[in-house]
């Protein structure tokens, strides 16, 4: 079981167990515990088996006792046993955006809602907003928050579900029966944002690894069960279509089940001036009175026969790759093995969980040159904010680490610095000068419309002392919305004021879209790929959203990461 995992049980307990109303010091120790696991670096289950949990602050016997049979028999039947005592909906009703533990407490106890759909109906019948503390503007928003999380129902952000397609391909290309197996669909073409994993494979006994398909430890339930392709949920209620062909016909099948399908028509459309035919069965040559199959090794050779170079998948959205690849102009995009550092990452000094060394030896580890520290401005209280004396004495700190640590990773001191409503920053110019880099953002007054908060942005990146602008819309994926902005009005101003655009790595964000990054860089803008890590293991966000990255036609030469540490020093110090 992992951190995340246990985490979370924590986490609902102590929601549980204030819902029922028990003694708050209770409640809190759950959540603290969850807390606590959130900020470990080592996985408790190491803690569990070397007899080290109880060392942990904060966490007493009772608590130690059941994260011990959670790690060892995978389940805890006194969570079982509370979540038994509510309704099954209960801690989808707990995870509504805008509904706290004390709102939800009163909308079960006094009109015992107990899951999204008795709430729904709770907002609009008015009941919800007669209730002492809620009103019609909070009812509103609850039910502007059901119909998001309705929205975003069945769909998965693509870093969380790219290590899993990955490790069953892993797992399934073992099988005797099997010659190549391959992740296809939108993952495949690196969509941030996905509804299921598509997997094509070759075989010439097909109804024997459509059986031990389904047969898998990881299915939960098969929804259709057939010779050539079956359909199976995993844990997470994610679905999983495996297709299997021959293997003459592998190569078209993985390029008409990768898609899109926008791109696959124009090549169809291609292939039937040339006088052939697509499909998922094959290239076939149709100048004759009879169609031919026109053999195809792989995807390359397939691409070759319709005069294109090889797309790569990430590109395969009909918006310029047939014309590029008939031209031989398409770009050799970046790779993440060409990243020699990083940004905007958290401590313990705002609201990371790890300290200034502990990041640092982790992007060492990684193999990186080079890690750019940026907690929170002032302004940020919710993150606990650096003050002007509290960032100077991290800016110290750096400097000091940087000597010890001279030849493992170099340090450069930044900060995330709020872009306040009027445009302004969070701190004076004299400040901001002592700093290596600033990363602008926006974190509040998400409502302003879009006029103004674009001019407010490009306020902000006219400040000469502002390296690169953070988040650029706000969104997080399958959760909040983009505020209102003129995303093209920024890349201009950036191309203006030479401010790198973060193309932000963190799987909630990844954010500028990858839809605008062609714009961006053909109008100069320069990209800089930043984790936002908020511990360590956040590092790692930085490999995919380098598929992002080149999703949006991004080479070697846009992207800021693949500079060298001296390069990097020099173009900061400029």
């Amino acid at each position: 079981m992992t951190n995340e995992e246990i985490s979370d049980i924590l986490r609902n307990i102590g929601l549980l167990l204030e819902l029922k109303g028990e003694n708050p010091f209770k409640t809190r120790a759950y959540q603290n515990g969850a807390r606590a696991i959130d900020g470990m670096s080592e996985p408790v289950a190491q803690l569990v088996a070397a007899g080290t949990l109880a060392d942990v602050d904060g966490f007493g016997k009772a608590l130690v006792e059941k994260i011990t049979t959670l790690v060892e028999a995978g389940s805890l039947p006194y969570y079982e046993n509370l979540k038994a005592e509510f309704p099954d909906g209960i801690l989808d009703l707990l995870s509504l955006n805008g509904l706290g533990p004390k709102k939800a407490k009163t909308l079960y106890q006094k009109l015992k809602i107990g899951s999204l759909e008795e709430l729904q109906t709770a907002c609009e019948s008015g009941k919800v907003a007669e209730l002492d503390g809620f009103g019609k503007k909070t009812a509103e928003k609850l039910l502007e928050a059901i119909q998001q999380q309705q929205l975003y129902a069945g769909r998965f952000r693509y870093a969380e579900v790219i290590q899993q397609a990955e490790d069953l391909v892993d797992m399934m290309r073992t099988h005797p029966d099997i010659t190549r197996i391959s992740i296809a669909g939108s993952l495949r073409r690196g969509k941030e944002v996905v509804k299921d994993i598509d997997l094509v494979a070759s075989s010439n006994n097909p109804q024997q690894v459509m059986q031990d398909f389904v047969s898998l430890p990881e299915v939960q339930s098969i929804t259709n069960h057939g010779e050539t392709k079956s359909s199976v949920r995993v844990e997470n209620g994610l679905q999983v279509d495996l297709r299997v062909v021959d293997d003459a016909t592998f190569p078209t099948a993985l390029h008409h089940f990768t898609g899109s399908m926008e791109h696959n028509v124009a090549l169809r459309s291609r292939a039937r001036k040339r006088k052939m035919k697509i499909s998922e069965w094959g290239l076939f040559d149709t100048s004759g009175q009879e169609e031919k199959l026109i053999p195809c090794r792989d995807e390359a050779e397939f691409f070759s026969h319709l005069d294109l170079d090889y797309i790569p998948p990430e590109l395969r959205e009909n918006m310029g790759e047939v014309e590029a690849a008939e031209k031989q102009t398409l770009p050799r995009l970046v790779d993440w093995g060409e990243f020699h550092g990083c940004f905007h990452n958290h401590t313990t000094a705002s609201d990371g969980k790890n300290t200034l060394r502990e990041m640092a030896e982790a992007a060492a580890s990684i193999g990186l040159d080079y890690l750019g520290i940026a907690d929170h401005s002032k302004s940020s209280v919710q993150a606990n904010g650096l003050s002007t004396d509290r960032l100077l004495a991290q800016v110290e700190e750096i400097r000091q680490l940087n000597q010890e640590m001279e030849g493992e990773i170099h340090l450069f001191a930044g900060v995330e610095c709020d872009i306040l409503k009027d445009g302004s920053l969070d701190y004076p110019d004299k400040i901001l000068e002592q700093l290596d880099y600033v990363v602008a953002s926006v974190h509040s007054s998400f409502t302003q419309s879009e006029k103004d908060q674009t001019q407010r942005i490009c306020q902000a990146m006219a400040n000469s002392h502002v390296t690169m602008l953070g988040h650029v819309t706000g969104r997080l994926l399958l959760e909040r919305e983009a505020y209102a902005v003129n995303v093209q009005e920024i890349i201009q101003q950036a191309a203006k004021t030479e401010t790198w655009i973060e193309l932000n790595a963190s799987p909630y964000r990844l954010d500028m879209d990858w839809r605008h990054w062609k714009a961006a860089r053909d109008t100069g803008v320069k990209c800089v790929i930043n984790p936002d890590a908020h511990r360590v293991q956040q590092l790692g966000h930085l490999k995919p959203a380098a598929m992002i990255a080149r999703k949006g036609w991004l080479r070697k030469e846009d992207v800021m990461n693949c500079l060298t540490l001296d390069q990097m020093k020099r173009i900061l110090k400029k």
